[in-house]
């Protein structure tokens, strides 16, 4: 279900020059505030359509208890503390997601999880 309504939502992913543009589109990016050396971030920019911005945050929400993402998850909850890490960390899920969601209709490729880096081998590589 989240799937269709997340189609019907894009329509033609040719109008979006890039991953970027695209996840800019959803509503999912931080409102930046800049004037000369200033630069701040606010709330989402909330500027797209709802039911996409919907549709990709409830399947970060199924998504977080995936195997692949779970821990990622839980690192960013962590790292951003109780009373709004998991918000903040499903965000983040759901601007990855769009962006998968890009390069997927863009190249015509199905789905293939790469998974997270080999952390394991990274580790003894740098000790």
């Amino acid at each position: 279900m989240l799937g269709y309504t997340i189609a019907a939502e894009i329509g033609d992913i040719g109008r979006f020059a890039s991953a970027k543009k695209f996840v800019g589109y959803t509503g999912l990016c931080p409102r930046v505030y800049q004037s000369g050396s200033t630069d701040r971030r606010g709330a989402l920019a909330k500027n797209g359509p709802k039911y996409l911005r919907w549709a990709l945050i409830e399947a970060a929400t199924h998504g977080a208890r995936s195997e692949r993402s779970h821990a990622h998850y839980e690192r960013t909850k962590r790292r951003l503390g109780e009373q709004r890490g998991s918000k903040v960390a499903r965000i983040e899920l759901a601007r990855e997601l769009a962006n998968a969601i890009w390069y997927m209709l863009t190249r015509q490729e199905p789905f293939r999880a790469a998974g997270p880096a080999n952390l394991s081998g990274r580790l003894t590589t740098l000790n």
